[in-house]
């Protein structure tokens, strides 16, 4: 029997477009039957934050960052044309038009084709996140997973 082939995609960017097209990809991969990662770090984390604000305990500078930086995957900025947060309202109403699936719909379709959603620990302990703040389903590690997963890959991706 053939070995499954493995995608796997650092998401590094906190921007919605290129979050996007990280899903896109994963999504596709594992319709594809790989077996797909995406280690989420960085502004990456963002994607993974839950949309509603969760009470938890942490340091002034911790509770800087989490006002500073957006609260799920829908609320992430353009790379490009983000006009003081009007271009990605433009871009999702586009999207609507030609019913394409947005970066929140992208993530849930990922969690159902199992793919593995990792958050970099070292990165939350930086950036003061909690797990409680992320998604519920989702993989914790260090970069010695990601490795791990990278290693013996097919494709592998930095978003």
């Amino acid at each position: 029997m053939a070995e499954k082939k493995k995608t796997t995609i650092v998401l590094f960017s906190g921007e919605y477009d290129k979050a996007m097209a990280a899903y896109i990809i994963a999504n596709g991969a594992a319709a594809y039957d790989h077996e797909v990662t995406i280690f989420h770090t960085f502004w990456g984390l963002n994607a993974l934050r839950k949309d509603q604000h969760v009470p938890v305990k942490k340091n002034f500078l911790e509770k800087v960052f989490g006002k500073m930086m957006p609260r799920g995957a829908d609320k992430m900025g353009l790379s490009k044309m983000n006009f003081a947060g009007m271009g990605p309202k433009m871009i999702k109403q586009v999207m609507k038009k030609h019913n394409a699936m947005t970066l929140p719909q992208l993530i849930e379709m990922a969690q159902e084709l199992d793919v593995k959603l990792t958050a970099c620990t070292m990165t939350m302990d930086l950036l003061g996140l909690q797990k409680e703040e992320l998604l519920d389903g989702i993989e914790y590690a260090g970069v010695a997973a990601y490795i791990g997963d990278a290693e013996n890959g097919s494709i592998d991706l930095f978003i």
